[in-house]
């Protein structure tokens, strides 16, 4: 079992948790410092382990000294070239949403609990081992539920669709279980498995909770409930290693039925949250729409797309949370001419909404043009939707900026200005955004390397799964899903 030099994983999700247990009860200064630190350091272990995994030189690695090698599988956390940016990119993104928390919002949105939904989310991040998973992923859904009842406000929808989530993971694991052992068919487990994983991605129909938590919960633990793409991490170690072909293609043919209405509905939508909502959750959709084309272009687009998405909409969901704390709840049936009295807050908007979309020059370009190419090599249907569902949200996001900052003149005397700690959280993802589209490269050779390895791990055990067709080739077994037969 190869391994880092130090515990770094472990460090990573005690950090947090450390500070969840200082920042409980302490003055909100005291508490936001705290909660700063802690996600800094969590993201300095994240950024250390993906680099200890490059010297090595190795795909996958666990932590040198561990807490947990009492439990019956050992060892639970491992870092591969898969999880490597996702640890750290999560935990930045927990630290920008703390550092641009005005002060005088800090009674709405929980430090502690941020900072115990970090922990749990780079723990789901660290981890492949499916029982376990399952358990990290119930957990992250609890945090949500209590900020909804502080709030007053009925957690029904959201605990309705994560409730059934729940129980068909579980029980789906538990059924794929005796399927291996021949008590039950193998179909029942994965049916399940894929219906949880498509509930927690928000497919459509099962869409509705993603809108209604948005427009309950604050929206800082909203955007880190949803950016880090939690269900997209289950579908790929829960349902593509070993999955058939029809369960991608029932989660591939949903996904683009859900970018496509997604991104109808943010065009129309009349309230800003729900309409950054249903953006977020068409993008989110392509990710699992090139991860189930199981071919090597599509993958490595999906993945590229995958950091895109949780740099570009954190911060463009951290943008329209900035302006929303300053003149509250934005519509966007009518126009707010908001550009004069907050201008750099104007261009980030402009900035990191059309980088969510793939405009020249950002980190969504080149990320956008893989997976298109390899959706119009499966097939070029599914091309032409997805193009289809991009500019839609390109129209959407211009529709949106000219609603919120331009049409009349704001007429408010109150200094409106972004504060310094927003200016650093968003400018911190612009330069990431701009970096990433200006130098590629690295990125996506990464994502390409790690993309074969997901596939090869699937055609491995496609070949176990059928030991008596030894001339099986291996473009059978990575066929085109959507191929006809």
């Amino acid at each position: 079992m190869i391994e880092l030099h130090f515990p770094l994983l472990e460090l990573a999700i005690l950090a947090p948790l450390v500070g969840a247990i200082l920042a409980h009860g302490a003055a909100p200064d005291r508490a936001r410092r705290i909660a700063l630190t802690a996600s800094a350091l969590s993201l300095t272990c994240g950024l250390v382990a993906w680099f200890d995994l490059a010297s090595i030189r190795s795909f996958e690695a666990h932590d040198r000294w561990t807490l947990l090698s009492w439990l019956p599988g050992g060892d639970p956390l491992v870092i591969d070239e898969l999880s490597a940016p996702l640890i750290p990119l999560a935990s930045l993104q927990f630290l920008l949403v703390i550092l641009a928390t005005l002060r005088t919002k800090a009674s709405r949105f929980s430090l502690t609990g941020a900072l115990i939904s970090e922990a749990v989310v780079i723990a789901t991040l660290a981890t492949r081992e499916p029982w376990v998973l399952a358990t990290l992923l119930t957990l992250g859904t609890i945090p949500p539920t209590l900020e909804l009842i502080r709030r007053g406000q009925t957690p029904r929808v959201f605990v309705a669709h994560m409730g059934l989530f729940v129980l068909l993971l579980f029980s789906g694991l538990a059924i794929r279980q005796l399927a291996a052992a021949g008590s039950l068919p193998h179909g029942i487990g994965e049916a399940f498995v894929t219906l949880a994983v498509l509930i927690r991605c928000g497919g459509f129909p099962l869409h509705g909770w993603i809108p209604d938590l948005f427009q309950r919960a604050s929206f800082g633990s909203s955007i880190l409930f949803m950016t880090p793409l939690l269900g997209a991490y289950a579908a790929l170690r829960l349902v593509l290693p070993d999955s058939p072909d029809w369960a991608l293609r029932t989660i591939a043919t949903v996904s683009m039925l859900t970018a496509l209405y997604s991104a109808g509905l943010a065009l129309v939508e009349r309230d800003a949250r729900r309409f950054y909502a249903h953006l977020l959750l068409s993008q989110a959709s392509l990710v699992l729409l090139g991860m189930e084309l199981a071919t090597l272009l599509g993958m490595t687009g999906a993945l590229c797309v995958w950091l895109s998405v949780g740099l570009a909409m954190s911060g463009f969901g951290l943008t329209l949370r900035c302006v929303e704390s300053r003149v509250g709840r934005l519509a966007l049936d009518r126009f707010n001419g908001l550009h004069d009295a907050v201008p750099t807050l104007a261009g980030l908007f402009l900035l990191t909404g059309l980088a969510s979309i793939g405009f020249p020059g950002t980190i969504g370009f080149i990320a956008l043009e893989i997976l298109i190419e390899g959706a119009v090599h499966s097939a070029p249907a599914i091309g032409v939707m997805l193009l289809i569902a991009t500019a839609l949200n390109g129209i959407a996001v211009m529709r949106a900026y000219f609603r919120v900052f331009t049409g009349k003149v704001h007429s408010g005397t109150i200094n409106l200005k972004a504060s310094p700690p927003e200016r650093v959280a968003v400018l911190i993802l612009s330069l990431l955004i701009l970096g990433g589209g200006i130098f590629p490269q690295p990125g996506v050779a990464s994502r390409e390397h790690a993309a074969r390895a997901l596939l090869e791990h699937r055609q491995s055990g496609a070949k176990a799964a059928l030991p008596d067709r030894e001339t099986t080739s291996t473009a059978t077994i990575n066929r085109t899903i959507f191929t006809p037969r």
